[in-house]
C-alpha cells in the first residue's frame, strides 16, 4: 500500500501478501549487496499457473509478438538481473539514487516483482512467466524501501528530482514504454517537465493509479505522474473482475488490469503473491512493449489509442473506478484502428437484485434441503423394514433359538450284496 509521504516525495505503490507456496526456492539466496540496508528474503517457487495469466492468456499473442526489440524502463527499486527467470533480460541500468549505473540491484523485490510480469521468462517447473518475454528490461532504480514500511525502517527512497532525473535517463537510454509503478501525490514541476521530454520523444508512458481509495469518506488523492497529460493511468481488479478496494477513482484511471493476489517474482528467486495498482501496471506496459514490437512504426498517441480502444468491457464504468475496461493484450496487437475516436465499451450490466425471487429461492433452498433429510430417512426406514420382513418369519420358525446346521450322514465302506438267482420250474418237467 502506499503511505503519504512529504509534499516532493514518492511511495512505490503495493504491499507484499505472503503465502505458502509449495516448493522451496531450487538455489539458495546470495548475500545482498552491500547497499541495501534491510534487504527482502527471497520467495519460494510457484508451480501453478496464476489467475491472471488464465485471464489474460498470453499464449494467444505470442505467435504475433513477443515483444522482442522493444526495451521497457521499469523506474523501481531495481531489477534483480541474477533471478532464473530475468536472466539474460535485463541491463544494467542506472541507479538514480547514486547518479550511476547499477540499476539491476534490487533490496526489497518490488521492481523485480514489476519487471518480472512483464519479461520473465518461461522455466520448467514454473507456472509464472511474463507478458511480453522476449522485451529487454532497462531498471532505473530509485528506492530501496518498499511501501508497507515505515518511514524508520531505512534505505533511501525517490524524491521530486531524483524522479525526474530517473525519467529523463530512461528516455535517453532508448526505452520504447516506461513502467512506472511509483506515485506522487503533489504535482512536482520537475518531474511533469520530465514527463513532456517524454512525450516529446514519443515514449509509452505507464503509471499506477494509486492505492490510496477513501471509501466515499473523502475524495481519492490525485496521483501523479498518472495524473499528468500523456500518461496512462492503470487501475487493477481481481480475479472477478471487480476493481480491489484500494484502487483509486479518479478521471486518471485510463485502464483497469489484474491486481489483486497476483504471482510475480522476488529478488534472487522464487515468487510471492502481490496486491496493488503496482502491479497491474506493468500488465499494460507489457501489452504496451507486445504493439510497439508488432507494428514499431506506431507512434505512442497510437499505441494509447490502441490499448483504450481494445479494452474488454468491465464491471464499472470510468466514474467507478474501470477507465475503458480490461486490458486485453490479445486484442490490443491484432485489431486495427478506424478512422474515428477510440470508444469505450459500456460496462457490464449489473445483475438486478429481486428481492421476493431471492426469497422463493431461499424457501426452495430450505424445502430441498429438508426433502433430502427426509428422503434418507424414508430410505432407512425402508431397509429397516425389508431387513425385519426376513428376521422375524425365520425367528419365529426357531422360537427365537439359535440353531446350528445338521451334520451330514457318516460315510462308511462300501458292502457288496450276494446276488439271487430265480429260475422258474418247467411245467412239463415230472415232479419228484
Amino acid at each position: 500500500m502506499v503511505r503519504d509521504r512529504p509534499m516532493a516525495a514518492f511511495a512505490l505503490v503495493g504491499a507484499v501478501l505472503t503465502t505458502a507456496l509449495t516448493v522451496p526456492a531450487p538455489t539458495p539466496a546470495r548475500a545482498a549487496p552491500a547497499i541495501c540496508q534491510n534487504p527482502s528474503d527471497p520467495g519460494e517457487v510457484n508451480t501453478e499457473t496464476p489467475w491472471h495469466q488464465r485471464w489474460l492468456a498470453p499464449q494467444r499473442v505470442w505467435p504475433f509478438s513477443t515483444g522482442a526489440r522493444v526495451r521497457v524502463a521499469v523506474i523501481d527499486s531495481g531489477t534483480d538481473s541474477s533471478h532464473p527467470q530475468m536472466a539474460g533480460r535485463v541491463t544494467t541500468g542506472f541507479d538514480a539514487l547514486r547518479g550511476a549505473p547499477g540499476g539491476d540491484v534490487d533490496c526489497v523485490s518490488h521492481g523485480t516483482a514489476v519487471a518480472s510480469i512483464i519479461a520473465a521468462g518461461r522455466q520448467e517447473g514454473v507456472g509464472f512467466y511474463g507478458l511480453a518475454p522476449d522485451a529487454t528490461i532497462v531498471p532505473i532504480r530509485v528506492s530501496e524501501r518498499n511501501a508497507n514500511e515505515g518511514a524508520d525502517a531505512g534505505g533511501d527512497t525517490v524524491t521530486g528530482a531524483v524522479f525526474a532525473r530517473a525519467i529523463r535517463q530512461a528516455v535517453d537510454d532508448g526505452a520504447d514504454v516506461i513502467n512506472m509503478s511509483v506515485t506522487l501525490y503533489y504535482p512536482d514541476p520537475d518531474v511533469e517537465q520530465a514527463v513532456r521530454y517524454a512525450v516529446e520523444q514519443d515514449v509509452v508512458l505507464v503509471a499506477a493509479a494509486g492505492n490510496q481509495h477513501q471509501d466515499g469518506a473523502r475524495p481519492d488523492p490525485v496521483p501523479y505522474p498518472a495524473a499528468f497529460d500523456g500518461v496512462i493511468g492503470v487501475g487493477a481488479i481481481d480475479q472477478n473482475g471487480a476493481r480491489i478496494r484500494q484502487s483509486q477513482i479518479g478521471p486518471y484511471v485510463d485502464i483497469v488490469a489484474p491486481g489483486g493476489a497476483v504471482v510475480a517474482a522476488t529478488r534472487l528467486v522464487g515468487h510471492s503473491v502481490w496486491d496493488g495498482t503496482s502491479f497491474a501496471t506493468p500488465m499494460v506496459s507489457a501489452t504496451a512493449a507486445l504493439i510497439r514490437s508488432a507494428e514499431p512504426n506506431l507512434s505512442a498517441k497510437e499505441v494509447t489509442s490502441r490499448l483504450l480502444a481494445t479494452a474488454d468491457p468491465a464491471r464499472g464504468d470510468a466514474s467507478r473506478g474501470y477507465g475503458s475496461g480490461v486490458v486485453n493484450p490479445y486484442r490490443a496487437v491484432t485489431e486495427r484502428l478506424t478512422t474515428g475516436a477510440p470508444v469505450a465499451q459500456p460496462p457490464l450490466p449489473d445483475v438486478p437484485y429481486d428481492a421476493a425471487a431471492a426469497a422463493r429461492a431461499e424457501r426452495w433452498a430450505v424445502f430441498g434441503r429438508l426433502a433430502l433429510w427426509i428422503g434418507l430417512a424414508l430410505a432407512t426406514l425402508a431397509v429397516v423394514v425389508a431387513a425385519l420382513a426376513v428376521l422375524l418369519p425365520r425367528g419365529r420358525r426357531t422360537r427365537w433359538r439359535p440353531t446350528r446346521p445338521a451334520a451330514p450322514p457318516a460315510a462308511g465302506p462300501e458292502i457288496d450284496e450276494p446276488e439271487e438267482h430265480f429260475f422258474r420250474v418247467p411245467s412239463s418237467m415230472p415232479r419228484g
